[in-house]
């Protein structure tokens, strides 16, 4: 059979476009998806004549195969979609007011910020430094030593010092037992 033929594609087209409609409409339960799944369907055919082996079955059975598995696609697709959809509503529902819309947040994160900027002026110059090089920098260990002309232990011993003090320093400010250094 030459599917590539139009006159005997219109022939198997008409016998078969029922039976790939009614395989894609039992598992979508919708017509115009069924419908887009017939086109699909046929539509790859058209377009690949040569992927119908005869010796491995029948037309009508490997068109119906086609249209199931595209159908079968379409519907996870939509249950996927459909479980993102009741996540998002689930976070949306959830969700709290912006740390910035609440006053409590607000005082307690201008506290902190307080409680940090007093500590880091506590710490030696060249701690300091590297610290706020380091955290609020974003600078590597390596680039803190070149910039400040240094070796890279003496950097890296900086910023090891200057946090073990401002752990020391919160915890004292904070009313908590200071963890054991590892």
């Amino acid at each position: 059979m030459d599917l590539s033929d139009p006159a005997t594609f219109s022939r198997v087209y008409d016998e078969h476009v029922r039976g790939v409609y009614g395989a894609a409409y039992r598992i979508l339960g919708n017509s115009a998806q069924a419908q887009d799944v017939v086109q699909d369907v046929f539509l790859k055919v058209w377009r690949r004549p040569g992927s119908f082996d005869s010796r491995r079955g029948e037309l009508g059975s490997y068109l119906r195969l086609m249209a199931r598995s595209r159908a079968l696609d379409l519907w996870r697709e939509a249950q996927a979609s459909g479980r993102a959809t009741d996540r998002l509503k689930v976070v949306v529902a959830g969700a709290q007011a912006r740390v910035e819309d609440r006053p409590e947040a607000m005082a307690e994160r201008a506290a902190t910020g307080r409680t940090v900027r007093s500590a880091l002026r506590e710490l030696p110059e060249n701690q300091r430094e590297a610290v706020l090089l380091a955290y609020w920098g974003g600078l590597t260990a390596d680039e803190i030593a070149k910039r400040s002309g240094v070796p890279l232990g003496t950097a890296k011993s900086r910023i090891r010092l200057g946090l073990t003090k401002l752990r020391e320093e919160f915890g004292d400010r904070l009313g908590e037992p200071v963890p054991a250094a590892a």
